[in-house]
């Protein structure tokens, strides 16, 4: 089974009578500029019957002349300062098909180094955006995207691709992107500035390089793929809510959400799989969106990043030993914790003390190793059912090949069903103790 390209082309926008100047730059806000400065890749995979890639590209086409972003290209200023030249030099689209296979018999359920030629190459792209268009030979398709996050978090993101399949199926593209993102700047002092910033978002420069602690090769990290149906779910949510102070009839406490209840849940069969020492500390890394935590009032439309860190924190021996409630409420209290004053906080550290304090982000994608700690990225809320570009939704959406030990996704079962899948990068020598215990509520 193999993939063959056919074409390769910059895609522009296509304006009506009058177009737009190519020498605007955009500037990167604080959020951006302390973010991940790498590409990121997700697989979007459809059933046939498929849209044309023509109809594809005329559709991006049009999506492109109001996220110009896109299609434009990171540079320095005259300053030095990274910013986004609104430039239109275009999205890079390769076309490919798969003859000799069905996209079943080809595409695994979870990430691996098999989706990697479904996408166009990490490697230094210019391109801030990639695509990769490949049709199977039971006329099933999938779209293979690379894109840098310096120019939008997964919300931002998905609200493009949105507007993408609304511009293919004829429909109105919906609410405008809104794109300023000197909206955070000139903010007053506030009135609390956290010293969690140091060693959240930001560390101090190291004379010395990291090392791992571990003798595991990169190689040796797999994801693993669980589905958790939804009558696990729903039990795991209900043992959260009888350890609630009153029990289940506590009727003021709000239920902890099936995020908060799945992670605390992961966490502990990960931590367990480890087999790690219980006088370790372990911590969560949890993307947290501030669109409407902060009361600058940011509409949902807002194109860019806007995502801070929570991270709970406790005791190898305390996550293992207490209850799963445990963890649950460390873990919403961090992510309520990461508030109004929080964001502002952040804004003010970012713009007064970073250089004054030599710091660089924590945001490192050169990191391979999370352990003792975890990271996930919720994709629950994400509008998939609404990534149609003309022929449904995808049956199978999932990131690319990230071998980053203790790195989690959960994402909406494509059953509809209430039912979550989540994909998590272990070492292979871990697989085995991780399955015992996944699917046991303890």
């Amino acid at each position: 089974m193999s993939v063959k390209v056919e074409s390769t082309k910059a895609i522009k926008p296509v304006y009506g009578s009058i177009s737009p100047t190519t020498t605007k730059c955009m500037p990167l806000s604080v959020f951006d500029k302390y973010t991940y400065d790498c590409h990121f890749s997700v697989i979007y995979a459809y059933r046939a019957p498929t849209p044309s890639n023509e109809v594809l590209i005329e559709g991006l086409e049009k999506v492109l002349t109001q996220y110009r972003e896109w299609a434009g290209r990171l540079v320095e200023n005259e300053k030095g300062v990274r910013v986004i030249l609104l430039n239109d030099e275009g999205v890079k689209v390769v076309e490919a098909t798969v003859e000799d296979a069905t996209i079943d018999e080809f595409m695994p359920s979870s990430p691996s180094p098999v989706v990697l030629s479904l996408h166009p190459s990490l490697k230094d792209p210019e391109a801030l955006m990639q695509l990769q268009l490949t049709k199977f030979k039971c006329g099933s398709m999938t779209i293979g995207v690379t894109a840098h996050h310096f120019v939008a978090d997964g919300g931002s993101a998905s609200q493009f691709f949105v507007a993408w399949g609304k511009a293919c199926r004829g429909v109105g593209m919906g609410p405008p992107p809104f794109h300023d993102r000197t909206i955070f700047d000139n903010q007053e002092k506030p009135s609390i500035i956290y010293d969690d910033h140091i060693g959240v978002e930001f560390k101090r420069k190291k004379i010395t390089k990291e090392v791992p602690q571990f003798s595991h090769d990169v190689n040796d990290i797999v994801f693993e793929k669980v589905h958790f149906p939804l009558d696990f779910i729903k039990e795991l949510k209900s043992k959260a809510s009888a350890s609630q102070p009153n029990g289940t009839g506590n009727d003021h406490i709000k239920p902890y959400s099936t995020f908060v209840c799945l992670l605390a849940h992961l966490w502990r069969a990960i931590t367990k799989a480890r087999g790690l020492d219980g006088c370790m500390t372990t911590k969560g890394r949890i993307a947290v969106n501030g669109r409407r935590r902060m009361n600058l009032q940011v509409p949902d439309e807002y194109f860019g990043n806007l995502v801070l860190w929570a991270t709970p924190t406790t005791k190898v021996k305390d996550l293992q030993e207490k209850p799963v409630s445990y963890a649950e409420k460390l873990i919403h209290d961090a992510i309520t914790n990461v508030n109004d004053s929080y964001y502002k906080s952040f804004i003010y550290f970012a713009t007064h003390k970073v250089e004054e304090e030599d710091l660089v982000p924590t945001a490192d994608p050169s990191k391979k190793y999370a352990s003792p700690d975890v990271q996930v990225e919720s994709w629950l809320n994400l509008p998939f059912c609404d990534f149609d570009f003309g022929g449904g939704k995808p049956y199978l959406f999932m990131p690319s090949c990230f071998p980053i030990e203790g790195l989690m996704f959960l994402l909406p079962s494509p059953e509809g069903d209430g039912s979550v899948d989540a994909m998590i990068a272990l070492f292979r020598d871990n697989l085995t103790s991780f399955r015992e215990v996944c699917l046991l509520l303890v």
